[in-house]
């Protein structure tokens, strides 16, 4: 609606509405998140799936602002078999911040609201870092190796951590999310990876090792989905200003192994090597697939 307008100008205000859409649903959910303090679980219980409510309307709004600045085509498939109340692992390729509201807006509704694993620091990001603790998305203390051989007792801290989170999760549908590269897609970081793979950094296979370990069999499928940028990856000020002009995303629901369930991966060297193999087979598919979508749907298409 607003494409008549200059793209700074676009931006602007895209920037204003994300703010004010932000400031004002957080509003309503930190009074939520002060009275969850109180040690009553069905309380608890009805203000989590309130709180919910409130962070899948202010994606909402972020989508109302994203059509508002620009025309995005949005190219999508596999979509269809996601329920709302089902319990999902999802992965994804990671190539710019503008994959997180685009994830969220394609999946919002379709099935429950994206939960993060975030760096412990995040929780001092002003405002969304509040937000981000009273929706219970886990937050986790990664330590260095150097720092382990110095203090081995914080070995295994990650998972315990994970579990504590999860146990959250198993009264209330959710989807855990994990990148797996661990970062964004950049030449100069799949370079010094020496990465085997065309379109992807290397997967850090850990993070979803743990989380099928605290889940168990309470997950019911891993959510696979491949994001590509036909005019290259965005910058948040892209999206902003509405120059993302095309979105291509392919979702694929794949069986989680049963053998991979409740398995120790960082004690049990076996399983870490079978269960890496596997993850990388699911990434050799990706990156086939990415060179598939980049073939069919190049710069300007």
């Amino acid at each position: 609606m607003l494409y008549f307008l200059p793209a700074y100008l676009r931006g602007a205000i895209a920037a204003l509405l994300l703010v004010l859409n932000t400031l004002f649903w957080f509003s309503l959910l930190l009074p939520c998140a002060l009275v969850k303090l109180l040690p009553i679980p069905r309380l608890q219980q009805v203000l989590t799936l309130i709180m919910i409510r409130i962070a899948e309307t202010w994606i909402r709004g972020n989508s109302a602002w994203m059509r508002l600045s620009g025309r995005i085509q949005w190219d999508t498939a596999g979509l269809e078999p996601l329920r709302y109340g089902g319990w999902y692992l999802v992965t994804s390729n990671h190539q710019s911040w503008v994959d997180i509201l685009v994830l969220q807006h394609a999946l919002n509704g379709r099935m429950p609201m994206l939960k993060f694993f975030l760096k412990q620091e995040l929780i001092w990001v002003p405002i969304i870092g509040l937000c981000w603790w009273a929706l219970d998305f886990p937050f986790m203390k990664r330590y260095t190796k150097a720092y382990l051989e110095k203090h081995p007792e914080k070995a295994g801290q990650d998972l315990v951590t994970t579990r504590k989170a999860c146990e959250k999760f198993k009264t209330t549908p959710v989807a855990v999310f994990n990148f797996l590269e661990g970062t964004r897609f950049e030449q100069s970081k799949h370079d010094s990876q020496q990465s085997p793979y065309r379109y992807l950094l290397r997967p850090k296979s850990g993070g979803i090792a743990f989380v099928l370990d605290a889940m168990g069999e309470q997950l019911q499928a891993l959510v696979d989905i491949t994001l590509h940028y036909p005019d290259g990856a965005p910058k948040f000020w892209d999206l902003l200003s509405g120059r993302v002009r095309k979105v291509v995303l392919r979702c694929q629901l794949r069986e989680i192994p049963s053998e991979f369930l409740g398995r120790d991966y960082q004690q049990d060297a076996a399983f870490r090597q079978q269960f890496q193999g596997w993850v990388s087979q699911l990434w050799q598919e990706k990156d086939a697939q990415l060179a598939a979508l980049h073939k069919d749907y190049p710069p300007g298409s």
